[in-house]
């Protein structure tokens, strides 16, 4: 059972961490001060120093946690289409985030390019679903003789590359929108598998 003051506890740090994202995704992140987060969440400005260093260590925790939500989803809804071959289901998952992050711009320009196998590899233990990502890979490179670090190396590239094509494409439209860059992107990373 959990306690009235790990309740109260909980609830605000889910209230540092809603006013934060709030304030990041409309203020942005150099224009929000502490002193504005804890205003927005009710809290006094040392319970904020009770659950976060700066306003980049929270950063940190809200990247990886809208991170980790968004590539869980992606990767629950390739498994449910059963799928047999690894390129079709590698492409459907990347199409999944590509789809996620043209509806949600905001949550695209608060992860930034940071949508990185490095940063989920923090969180590989804690989310099922992240290593469910990596195992994706490992059944896709199971007839061959490539080394694990290999396959993870090339995770790695086809993560960043996909988190920089968005943020650039969606979000600067550049070098092109995203439905003119996911073809080249698709094409790309079936060259990398």
């Amino acid at each position: 059972m959990v306690s009235k003051v790990e309740k109260n506890k909980k609830q605000k740090e889910k209230s540092l961490y809603a006013a934060a994202y709030d304030l990041f995704t409309t203020k942005g992140i150099h224009d929000t001060a502490i002193s504005d987060i804890v205003k927005k969440a009710g809290v006094a400005k040392g319970t904020f120093y009770l659950y976060f260093k700066d306003k980049y260590d929270i950063l940190d925790k809200i990247i990886l946690d809208k991170s980790s939500q968004v590539l869980s989803e992606a990767i629950t809804e390739t498994k449910n289409q059963g799928f047999t071959e690894f390129e079709r289901e590698l492409l459907y998952f990347i199409n999944y985030i590509i789809e996620y992050f043209k509806k949600d711009r905001l949550m695209l320009k608060l992860i930034y390019k940071n949508l990185s196998w490095g940063v989920f590899k923090k969180a590989y233990r804690d989310y099922e679903e992240i290593q469910e990502i990596y195992l994706m890979f490992e059944r896709g490179y199971k007839n061959t003789s490539l080394p694990n670090e290999y396959i993870e190396k090339v995770l790695f590239m086809i993560m960043e590359l996909t988190g920089s094509i968005c943020y650039s494409s969606i979000i600067l439209n550049e070098p092109d929108n995203i439905d003119e860059m996911k073809p080249i992107l698709f094409n790309t990373i079936k060259k990398i598998i």
